[in-house]
């Protein structure tokens, strides 16, 4: 079966897409009700056109910010260490609505997390990886240092990325996010 966002059908409805709402991309709703970046800032999902091997393309993008990269490697990173020590730990996305939280093994998560941002285990640098195997075009993963991501934000990535003037800071850095203290 063909990719189809290789597709001039495609390529010309996302086109028209972000022409109607005045962007070089159209923002992606990952569910019902987020109409706009998350909340936060920390990351977006959007799709716009680019070129590869001289023909277009629509790349579907993720967008996070290196704070939210670094938060979700630490998370991993924790999940693994306390599945070691409590069998039946379960990582929260994959949890059914009547999982019983074991409190020992979330207090445990907590502290390995502190200890490693503490300790500065975890170090990541500014990336952009391409999927190029994605079902609908070309699939990217990008985590840029900055604050939060806007649209202003967004749109010079694109600019950027499509003129091949991307330039990513390679300097590794490590976050503190910390815990609110009940």
């Amino acid at each position: 079966m063909e990719n189809p966002g290789y597709s001039k059908e495609e390529i010309e409805l996302l086109k028209a897409e972000c022409e109607e709402e005045g962007n070089n991309f159209v923002l992606i709703e990952d569910s019902e009700d987020e109409e706009e970046l998350d909340d936060e800032g920390d990351y977006a999902h959007f799709q716009f056109v680019g070129m590869h091997e001289g023909k277009e393309v629509i790349y579907d993008a993720i967008m996070s910010t290196l704070s939210f990269h670094h938060s979700s490697l630490l998370y991993e990173e924790a999940e693994k260490k306390v599945k070691k020590i409590h069998k039946d730990f379960l990582a929260y996305e994959d949890r059914p609505s009547n999982y019983v939280v074991n409190v020992e093994a979330e207090e445990l998560m907590e502290e390995f997390i502190e200890e490693m941002e503490d300790e500065e285990t975890i170090k990541v640098a500014e990336f952009v990886d391409k999927e190029m195997d994605f079902e609908f075009g070309i699939g990217l993963d990008i985590a840029l240092n900055i604050e939060e991501i806007t649209f202003d934000d967004i749109e010079q990535f694109i600019e950027d990325f499509n003129a091949g003037k991307l330039k990513l800071d390679p300097t590794l850095y490590s976050f503190k996010n910390g815990f609110d203290e009940d």
